[in-house]
């Protein structure tokens, strides 16, 4: 074998590995390809299926059933506070006012009739507390939102016990006489007076301690915490201050204060309160609802003002995490498709390669095969 065979002979081997090496790489960017387009398909199917999850997430209603739970573990410390108002309200009402020095000259301010109350303790839970529920209730019907009923009955309670603590604790330090303390006092028209001129008393004690409890106006605060709060419910809801000039809206609106004005107005001419008393319960009433109401919910003039903070919080935890899994998605798509985009290059590349050598070792066993011919 001479040494132009041997050179023939490492000119094919080297060939042939040529050869094998393209086919393993080829054999290794198809298996490649084949799992990219594999995992091209799982990220576009997880996209739509997240998109079609917060759409649905949406458009789905919000009931006790699927979400009042979670709602109310959410704000379970706002429960217990709330119970302990209503423990702190047991405790001062069974607590006895101070009794402030009255004169014999200041009676003459305190002898009004003593008469019964126009609107009876029992009734104010009822259109307070009561009522603004049952309209929370018919919304809750029309629209299946929990976020809204559950924000608007604790919105409410609040806003009932926080005023009701209030004016009983300022009753108490006060003590301020009601205008019929004088009977109140002196049941049988007597009055007694002790050496430093005070009243001595000999009414019942029940009477005696109520006859200390005129400043402020319970009936007004309590009215006025409720009726406000149902007042910028309503505005909220039916969009009263949407600059569309719809004044019937207003009317709506501005009942339920009359109302409260109103039950202001009967305890002054009941003879159970000064104006001064009925003037602070009304005050009182409406700034602890309004601060409770805006705890909860935008003010009615805002656009959302339909609605509470907790839904459009929740809503937009949504669509942050609907455009966090459109971005790794879109990231994983973009890497897959760049991957995609190579392999068919160099499978490109490979096929043109091969191509242009078919033709050599053809030619060489020819020019072999006449060299061994003429040896011959």
């Amino acid at each position: 074998m001479t040494w132009w065979d041997l050179s023939s002979l490492s000119w094919v081997g080297n060939l042939r590995g040529m050869f094998q090496d393209k086919s393993s790489r080829r054999l290794r960017i198809s298996a490649n390809s084949n799992h990219s387009f594999t995992n091209i398909s799982c990220p576009l199917i997880d996209h739509q299926n997240e998109e079609y999850r917060t759409m649905e997430a949406q458009n789905v209603s919000h009931t006790l059933k699927s979400h009042g739970v979670r709602v109310a573990r959410t704000h379970m410390h706002d429960w217990l506070i709330l119970l302990l108002l209503a423990v702190i309200m047991a405790i001062l009402l069974l607590m006895q006012p101070f009794y402030r020095f009255v004169g014999k000259d200041m009676m003459t301010d305190l002898r009004y009739p003593l008469k019964s109350n126009t609107i009876p303790f029992w009734a104010v839970p009822l259109y307070a507390g009561v009522l603004p529920l049952v309209i929370f209730l018919i919304v809750y019907y029309c629209r299946n939102d929990v976020y809204d009923l559950h924000h608007a009955i604790l919105g409410l309670l609040y806003s009932l016990l926080v005023t009701e603590v209030i004016t009983e604790s300022i009753k108490l330090a006060v003590g301020r006489p009601r205008p019929d303390f004088f009977w109140r006092c002196f049941p049988d028209g007597r009055d007694e007076y002790d050496q430093w001129g005070n009243v001595i008393c000999h009414g019942d004690k029940h009477v005696i301690n109520e006859g200390h409890k005129s400043f402020p106006s319970g009936h007004t605060s309590i009215s006025f915490a409720g009726m406000v709060f149902l007042s910028l419910y309503l505005s909220g809801k039916i969009k009263v201050f949407d600059r569309k000039g719809h004044i019937g809206k207003l009317c709506i609106v501005i009942f339920p204060l009359l109302v409260a004005a109103f039950v202001g107005i009967s305890r002054v001419d009941d003879y159970w309160h000064h104006w001064q008393d009925v003037f602070a319960g009304g005050l009182l009433g409406l700034t602890v609802a309004t601060f409770c109401y805006l705890q909860f919910f935008p003010p009615p003039y805002h656009a959302e003002g339909w609605g509470p903070y907790a839904y459009f919080h929740m809503l937009a935890e949504l669509n942050a995490r609907t455009q966090e899994g459109s971005a790794a998605n879109s990231h994983s798509v973009r890497t897959v498709s760049v991957q995609t985009m190579g392999s068919q290059a160099l499978n490109e590349h490979d096929e043109r390669t091969s191509t242009g050598f078919t033709g050599l070792p053809s030619a060489f066993n020819s020019s072999s095969s006449d060299l061994e011919a003429g040896r011959r």
